[in-house]
């Protein structure tokens, strides 16, 4: 793994999620809108926009990370539909979108981003998410113990 200590996370990824732990390569964020079950994987490798440019043995490691978390969040909600995207538009950084979306969420069938203004979790409702995700990950990730 090429994870340094030289690693920042965006601006505006800080501003928008919660931290909800840490796998070998990436950090698993939650999207602080409780209107989707909406999370953002983010290798920790300073200065990579897009995935080719990760070496070829962490390529394999965050698409493991991503059908790992995938499958995991689609038996924990009831998912319908897993939406992955790589977007970066908006945000250089590399962070992969996994969204474990339900015919009945606020958004269906459109995609989440940009549709209704996010309603924040509140701490109660991160905590307990948290809980609930860690019956799962436990064996993987190091969760983070603040909000």
């Amino acid at each position: 793994m090429e994870v340094t200590k030289g690693f920042t996370l965006a601006e505006q990824l800080q501003q928008d999620t919660i931290k909800v732990g840490d796998f070998s390569l990436s950090s698993l964020l939650l999207m602080n809108d409780q209107r989707y079950p909406w999370f953002i994987l983010v290798p920790r490798v300073p200065g990579i926009e897009e995935i080719y440019q990760l070496s070829a043995q962490d390529q394999q490691q965050l698409w493991w990370e991503v059908s790992y978390i995938s499958e995991k969040l689609k038996d924990i909600f009831a998912a319908d539909k897993m939406n992955i995207a790589a977007l970066g538009n908006k945000v250089r950084q590399l962070h992969i979108h996994i969204i474990a979306r339900q015919q009945s969420d606020d958004a269906w069938p459109e995609p989440v981003w940009g549709k209704l203004p996010a309603k924040a979790y509140e701490p109660e409702a991160v905590e307990a998410l948290k809980a609930r995700l860690h019956t799962v990950f436990t064996t993987y990730l190091t969760y983070a113990t603040e909000c």
